[in-house]
């Protein structure tokens, strides 16, 4: 499947009022992109339009709520109208909480899930019929906690879990049809957005995530790679293929690992405000990034996948392991198809 250049395609990034959808949309509109950027915060969201509009560049602002269906089938009304097509879809707005899973309140946890997980599902039907007909790429932000879950972050992790399986299974129905859709799931790591920020807490304290944490542009790049590069998954970080590894061989371990560590790093001295963060309404906006003690600005794991000598030694390995599995399963299917023709309609087989 060939993606367009970045300079000739139409991006949709919802969640691009701050951090990482913030970051994709000022890289790509560098890159020569134009953009449809999506998010509650009208005002931001005409900020960011004019400073693209301003530096050459085009861009609609479109005010959107993405846990509503209705207002994400607005959003590609829009975007037709405005540039006849779009190339790729970027479903990235989400929210957090910070607290122990018994004490997060059921309403909270809910609207958790409406944002995260509907949120997505809502952008990818509402842009799949439009991406089967004219082709391009679908990129859901996931996280590497769609692989190992932590403590204090019980609703976030579970819609993480849930984007992955809806993800994979979308991917596996897209590849049956032959639609000419990429669909890829990037896995960032810690991240020093304001996202932690604008988490609702239910800590006595003010929540982080755990160190180190990636410069959101990291991320944007992984995205923007996937805009342009069909690929399956990307994670963006180092630790989070050791997360993956430990839960993998040893799950149990793994959970001690974590029980020890994990409690007192997402935890800061600072005491926590009393609201609710951005989980029900828009907050400020307008930060790709937060001061964090470690701040990293590159991942060695995340360019050897980006560069061309390892994807290719990746792909051609999955394509091997691909067809094999894909020979195997034609067998089977064969010799359960011939079965089934032995059995006569009473269910005894016939010589």
């Amino acid at each position: 499947m060939k993606l367009k250049p970045l300079d000739q395609q139409t991006i949709v990034i919802t969640g691009a009022s701050s951090g990482i959808g913030l970051a994709t949309a000022r890289m790509a509109a560098e890159r020569g992109a134009h953009l449809v950027v999506a998010a509650r915060n009208r005002s931001v969201l005409e900020a960011l339009a004019r400073e693209v509009n301003d530096a050459g560049g085009e861009a609609l602002a479109v005010e959107t709520d993405v846990s509503d269906p209705e207002q994400v089938d607005r959003l590609v009304l829009h975007a037709a109208e405005r540039f006849g097509s779009f190339d790729t879809w970027i479903n990235n707005a989400g929210v957090a909480i910070f607290g122990k899973g018994e004490e997060v309140s059921l309403k909270d946890h809910r609207r958790l899930f409406d944002v995260n997980y509907w949120g997505m599902v809502h952008g990818m039907l509402a842009a799949l019929p439009h991406l089967r007909a004219h082709g391009g790429a679908l990129i859901n932000v996931g996280s590497v906690l769609s692989d190992r879950s932590l403590p204090l972050q019980g609703p976030y992790n579970a819609s993480k879990h849930a984007i992955k399986a809806f993800t994979d299974t979308i991917r596996m129905e897209l590849e049956h049809d032959r639609a000419p859709v990429s669909l890829t799931l990037i896995k960032p790591d810690s991240t020093a957005t304001p996202l932690q920020q604008h988490a609702k807490s239910y800590l006595p304290v003010r929540p982080r995530v755990p160190p180190p944490a990636y410069d959101p542009r990291v991320v944007a790049e992984a995205i923007l790679h996937a805009a342009e590069n069909p690929v399956r998954e990307l994670v963006v970080g180092n630790t989070g293929p050791l997360l993956g590894l430990a839960e993998a061989i040893a799950p149990q371990v793994t959970d001690r690992i974590m029980e020890a560590t994990m409690f007192r790093l997402q935890e800061t001295h600072e005491p926590r405000r009393d609201n609710d963060g951005n989980l029900y309404r828009p907050t400020t906006g307008g930060e790709e990034r937060i001061p964090y003690p470690l701040t990293l600005n590159s991942s060695l794991y995340t360019r050897l996948t980006l560069s061309g000598p390892a994807r290719t030694a990746a792909g051609f390995a999955g394509d091997l392991a691909a067809r094999a599995a894909v020979t195997s399963s034609r067998r089977a299917a064969s010799l359960l198809d011939w079965l089934s023709e032995r059995r006569s309609p009473s269910g005894n087989w016939r010589r």
